[in-house]
């Protein structure tokens, strides 16, 4: 599998970035390329919360949660993400404290291209960098509805 990953420090408590983040069912809220999010699950978001994710361009993919941790991150399996040229994806989302009221973000992706040998060469490429951009995207999104939150309760951003 191809592993690619981005951080970001935000200026912001891991709780105030968790209250963001940890509603699973709402990404929508701030990651720029979902359109809408379909409840797969119902219940309290944790282990086996499914989302459906839709996106500008019209395609769509499932999301389920295989690792959650209160507060500190948690891992999706994507599936139903037929056309798009992969096999299997996995992406992972945590927050850790940096300092006085500052956390660090990370956002990773792993995942294996279809094709093969040629399919490897996509990944490491054009792949790649589609990933980094809708990584960075989706971070400078989560920094944003993070700080409009903070702003909102008047908390320091």
């Amino acid at each position: 599998m191809i592993h690619h990953e981005r951080t970001l420090e935000l200026e912001a408590t891991p709780d105030a970035v968790w209250a963001v983040i940890g509603r699973f069912m709402h990404i929508d809220d701030f990651a720029p390329q979902v359109k809408s999010v379909d409840a797969l699950t119902e219940g309290e978001d944790g282990m086996g919360s499914k989302r459906r994710c839709h996106f500008d361009n019209g395609n769509s993919l499932v999301e389920e949660v295989i690792r959650w941790e209160p507060n500190r991150g948690y891992r999706v399996r994507l599936s139903e993400m037929e056309p798009m040229p992969l096999h299997e994806a996995l992406a992972e989302l945590s927050v850790e404290p940096v300092g006085n009221d500052r956390s660090k973000v990370t956002w990773s992706m792993d995942y294996r291209v279809k094709f093969g040998p040629v399919g490897w060469l996509l990944g490491q490429t054009m792949m790649k960098s589609m990933m980094g951009k809708v990584l960075d995207g989706n971070l400078k999104g989560l920094a944003d509805k993070v700080r409009s939150n903070q702003a909102a309760t008047g908390e320091a951003a």
